[in-house]
């Protein structure tokens, strides 16, 4: 456990910026009056994903590889961090669309109907606890796989 205790760290992280994230477009409105831009303005939570990312390869690289690591380690351990939160987006998930934000999905469905993005049946297929739990996990693997790539190899020892 020792070994990937600094991934599973830094996945925590992650989950917890991810939650305070939704809070904060909660907060802002982009799950209610300004929904229709929610889209857009999500995207910038990537910023901080890459961020933490960062944080957590160069944790690893300086507190368990002594400053020499290769791209496969960093890559090895990016994915893990990815790992860590896809195992938590279920729970990430649900405290979002239960406790942070419950009418989303309504909301989010009203939008799309109304402004003929979606028919109805479509929105309620899309906007639900069970798509968004599979979204995330899937959709945070696959871009934190990635991600982890990419910065594994900027991270990497000359």
């Amino acid at each position: 456990m020792n070994k990937i205790a600094i991934e599973i760290k830094w996945g925590v992280i992650f989950t917890i910026a991810g939650l305070a994230w939704m809070y904060l477009e909660k907060y802002l409105g982009w799950h209610d009056e300004l929904i229709g831009k929610h889209p857009i303005y999500s995207m910038l939570f990537s910023i901080i994903a890459i961020v933490i990312f960062v944080l957590a390869l160069r944790d690893k690289k300086a507190n368990y590889f002594q400053n020499e690591m290769d791209w496969k380690q960093g890559f090895l351990s990016g994915s893990i961090v990815a790992l860590v939160v896809t195992l938590l987006s279920p729970v990430s998930q649900y405290i979002t669309c239960e406790i942070i934000s419950p009418n989303y999905f309504q909301n989010a469905i009203n939008y799309a109907v109304e402004n003929n993005r979606m028919k109805l049946e479509d929105a309620q297929a899309f906007f639900n606890l069970k798509s968004y739990m599979f979204q995330a996990a899937f959709g945070g693997l696959s871009m934190g796989i990635v991600t982890s790539a990419i910065v594994a190899f900027f991270m990497k020892s000359k």
